[in-house]
């Protein structure tokens, strides 16, 4: 049985999805399929369920599922520190990113890296900050990036770069032309913002509050794309990272107005998890993000 094979198991396991495990692993569903089947087949048993909500282990396939979990995280240890002691940077490197940071901060540093190491298999994978946090406790990947990091227990934080926010305009909207207003400016605006439990969400809210600030949000949503497409139609402002609007203001879609009387920043983290030793593949990753000459 090779190893490998548990893995594709265990992602399976952990994920309830064929599709992610396939891709977390550089394959085929198909390929995930035969090896599940080979597993079955071999120990004479059915190993998991499928159902509308995901694949499940049956009791039986919880029993492979722990022991090979553990099989697992040991030999990424022992290869781990076996790449270290050769200086080898190679295998696959997980990530996932909130949705704003991967389209728009991502790019430069990640086609650097590949540039450096071509020998890494790069998985990214954009997603809600919850559930990085989730994948990276679990150990689905080996990196993750958020804005506004928050502690845990199970997860070391090491800062990575600061956006500063903007109040975003429709071209031919009453504040477009202006190039700094007070934050008091906005009370009474209609608004468009991501979903409440959005960390930049909470951040802007918070600064709204504190100016005393009330205004109308005709819609939230999760990502910063859907919001940027409210914005040039005409729906309403939206406070943004200046960074995920460049492309827009180029072209003339949105107008970006400072706030003059708050310097609004929006911290970015990498994300780890706390007593995992990192593979050379995620060690470089981290020291090219955190280089100051790429943009």
């Amino acid at each position: 049985m090779h190893i490998e094979t548990l893995k594709v198991f265990c992602d399976v396991v952990e994920t309830g999805s064929f599709s992610v495990a396939a891709s977390q692993n550089f394959i085929t569903q198909s390929a995930v399929s035969q090896q599940l089947r080979a597993l079955e087949a071999k120990y004479r048993c059915k190993l998991l369920e499928r159902s509308r909500g995901g694949a499940k282990p049956t009791p039986q396939g919880a029993i492979l599922y722990r022991t090979s979990r553990e099989i697992i995280d040991r030999f990424q240890d022992v290869e781990s520190e076996l790449q270290h002691s050769c200086a080898v940077v190679g295998g696959h490197l997980r990530l996932a990113i909130v949705y704003s940071v991967g389209l728009h901060e991502l790019p430069p540093y990640l086609k650097e890296y590949l540039r450096a190491f071509p020998e890494v298999n790069v998985h990214v994978e954009y997603a809600r900050p919850n559930k990085i946090y989730e994948n990276v406790i679990a150990q689905h990947i080996d990196l993750g990036i958020v804005a506004y990091p928050q502690k845990h227990p199970q997860i070391v934080i090491l800062p990575f770069r600061e956006d500063l926010l903007v109040l975003a305009c429709p071209p031919d909207h009453a504040l477009a032309n202006a190039k700094k207003i007070p934050v008091s400016k906005l009370d009474g605006e209609t608004m468009i913002g991501f979903e409440r439990d959005i960390a930049t969400r909470k951040a802007t809210d918070q600064m709204l509050r504190n100016q005393h600030v009330t205004v109308h949000y005709a819609a939230e949503y999760d990502n910063i794309e859907t919001i940027k497409r409210a914005v040039e139609i005409g729906q309403g402002c939206a406070i943004v990272p200046l960074p995920a609007v460049l492309h827009e203001v180029e072209h003339g879609l949105i107008k970006v107005v400072r706030l003059s009387d708050e310097t609004v920043t929006r911290p970015l983290g990498i994300i780890q998890k706390r007593g995992r030793h990192l593979s050379p593949a995620a060690e470089k990753f981290v020291e090219i993000l955190r280089r100051e000459d790429i943009e």
